[in-house]
């Protein structure tokens, strides 16, 4: 055999396994969660009853009130926390700044922490004898301590502190790494013609950032869709479902419940689903023909 023909099979090997591992791991549990979201029973008794699940879906009131709790995060977080990663993101890109690799390190840091440790620190600092409402009484702000876990408006408003708090960072890795492909000259060139810092980030830079934008909202996007340990650490979906996530639910049918896997598999998919829609709809809104 020759060495070309050697280093040929010794690369396919290497692809091959990989191509087995992804299948066996990856697109085989996927296929077989796909046939179990037509199947109807509790624990292992299942049965084929085609697409009563799916039809289900839509009379199911846990599961809409779900999905409105899901969709109020992604309205009101994804945006604030692609905007603040930007923003962050040009301010510490300036060349002036001191102590830039101080700042970048602890504003990325909470993306490292535990998902279980960070939950559980944040349930404490807004309790209701907390840290937080601590503070704001000695500031004057308010006048008796706000339920922030109990509340339900209040318990969505922590969750959304919550997750913009760990990946408002995440973001800004991106744009940062960007912004520093950005030729100088580009910007050198602005300031010659007399354009303000707002018009050359409006015209330069946000978009020479469109791709990783895009990027990071459809990952946003998909990450709040499957909001879990947030929720399930600070409230654990309460006070009364008002922040449960469609995550916590299918948790909730597969081991809190009666066990119900086949419905269970059908809401799964009911999140694939709409990460399809929303990820077609940001590159339509986005102009990518990509």
């Amino acid at each position: 055999m020759s060495s070309h023909k050697k280093m040929n099979l010794i690369g396919w090997l290497f692809v091959g396994l990989s191509v087995i591992l992804i299948i066996t791991f990856y697109f085989y549990p996927m296929f077989q969660a796909l046939l179990l979201s037509f199947k109807t029973g509790t624990g292992a008794r299942l049965e084929y009853t085609g697409l009563d699940n799916y039809k289900r879906l839509f009379i199911d009131k846990t599961f809409l009130t779900a999905v409105g709790n899901t969709f109020i995060y992604l309205i009101i977080q994804v945006p604030a926390m692609i905007l603040l990663g930007l923003f962050i993101s040009v301010l510490l890109n300036d060349s002036k700044l001191k102590f830039k690799g101080f700042f970048r390190t602890a504003i990325f840091l909470p993306c490292v922490t535990s998902l279980v440790a960070y939950s559980v620190v944040f349930k404490y600092l807004f309790a209701g004898d907390g840290i937080v409402n601590m503070a704001l009484m000695k500031l004057h702000l308010i006048a008796q301590p706000i339920q922030w876990i109990t509340d339900p408006f209040w318990a969505k408003v922590t969750i959304v502190i919550a997750i913009t708090w760990r990946w408002t960072g995440y973001n800004m890795i991106f744009y940062l790494s960007a912004l520093q492909n950005i030729d100088n000259s580009i910007y050198e060139a602005a300031r010659i013609d007399g354009a303000s810092s707002t018009r050359q980030f409006f015209s330069i830079t946000v978009p020479l950032l469109k791709p990783i934008i895009l990027f990071t909202s459809i990952t946003s996007t998909i990450g709040t869709l499957q909001l879990f340990d947030e929720v399930m650490n600070i409230t654990r979906g309460g006070p009364g479902n008002s922040t449960l996530t469609i995550s916590q639910y299918i948790y909730n049918l597969s081991f809190k419940y009666t066990a119900d896997f086949g419905y269970a598999a059908t809401v799964s998919y009911s999140i694939v689903i709409m990460i399809i829609v929303l990820s077609i709809i940001q590159f339509k809104v986005a102009g990518d023909r990509k």
